[in-house]
């Protein structure tokens, strides 16, 4: 992995978890057969550094579906409280 590449897409996608799942998705694709969306330097440049140019570039971007996120964390905090009572009327003395 290029480290000025990583130095590079990091700063176009702040988020390392984002980033690490953005760039292991891209990699899959394009091991998979997908077009690289940059034209690589030689045929044999590692698909990882592909997909961080790509990024870096900024011809690959992640989009954040914020709505999502906030009915999962809502859904996970309305279970968890609802098993919570639960889980402790076993352990009441």
């Amino acid at each position: 992995m290029n480290a000025e590449l990583l130095k590079k897409a990091h700063e176009k996608i702040p988020s390392v978890p984002v980033l690490v799942n953005l760039i292991s998705k891209r990699e899959k694709e394009l091991i998979n057969g997908a077009k690289p969306l940059i034209l690589p330097e030689s045929l044999d440049v590692d698909k990882c550094d592909i997909a961080l140019q790509e990024v870096a570039e900024g011809k690959l971007v992640a989009e954040i579906d914020f709505d999502a996120i906030a009915k999962a964390e809502d859904a996970k905090t309305k279970w968890n409280t609802k098993h919570a009572e639960s889980v402790s009327s076993l352990y009441a003395d």
